[in-house]
């Protein structure tokens, strides 16, 4: 009897062990766990999205006549160096909040006489997004800032760190998303005359879409092939 009785103890204690891992399995993923999914898919976008996703071909922007203009891409870098892609004495502060890299693309206004590189720098995690921005100016100066992209047989091709104007620094989630601007003739900063710097504002509202777009997050559907739950 008595041993009947244990064994009839261990099979309870078994079925409720299983129950146990089989509702643990089996259940649905928590709040908790679903908003860090989609912090990771976040976190992840820079590499895991298409270039063409992150810079799209134009990009809308509110033009100082008035009304709606759009930007055009002119090309996108494929390298993607956190020291190649800023100046110098920025670049400790992103090795420090741990660059996981640096996608710049360049644009030209409707007007096509403003050139604008955008790039957007991927960080460890937002505190540290935090911290590096304050290695960039945040006057609207160009330096320290955000390299130009110039792309040889283009309109950009002049496009040379003595050209830039005007720069800005964003920051939303783990990254930055940087400007830097100038004219498309080529001219230097220091020859450029009085300083015109509503010329290159629309710079910061592209920079606020792409920074937008990547950092905003989705909760994870279950139900779809893009995520796995």
């Amino acid at each position: 009897m008595v041993a009947s009785a244990l064994t009839l103890i261990c099979a309870v204690a078994a079925g409720v062990a299983g129950s146990a891992a089989g509702t643990e399995l089996t259940r649905g993923p928590t709040a908790a766990e679903l908003r860090a999914a989609a912090e990771r898919e976040v976190a992840d976008r820079w590499r895991t999205w298409p270039t063409g996703r992150i810079f799209p071909a134009t990009l809308p922007y509110s033009a100082e006549q008035g009304g709606r203009e759009r930007a055009s891409r002119i090309g996108i870098s494929p390298r993607t160096s956190c020291g190649d892609s800023v100046d110098t004495p920025a670049v400790p502060a992103l090795r420090e909040a741990g660059c996981r890299g640096v996608l710049r693309a360049t644009y030209i206004d409707a007007l096509r006489g403003v050139l604008v590189t955008i790039g957007v720098v991927a960080l460890r995690d937002e505190l540290n997004a935090v911290r590096a921005k304050s290695a960039f100016a945040d006057t609207g100066k160009p330096s320290p800032g955000l390299r130009p992209l110039a792309f040889r047989g283009t309109l950009a091709d002049r496009f040379t760190a003595a050209v830039r104007q005007a720069g800005s620094v964003r920051q939303a989630g783990p990254y930055l998303v940087l400007t830097t601007a100038g004219q498309v003739d080529g001219r230097p900063a220091d020859a450029a005359g009085e300083p015109r710097p509503a010329i290159f504002a629309f710079a910061t509202e592209l920079s606020e879409h792409v920074l937008t777009e990547l950092s905003t997050p989705r909760m994870p559907d279950c139900g779809s092939q893009e995520w796995q739950c």
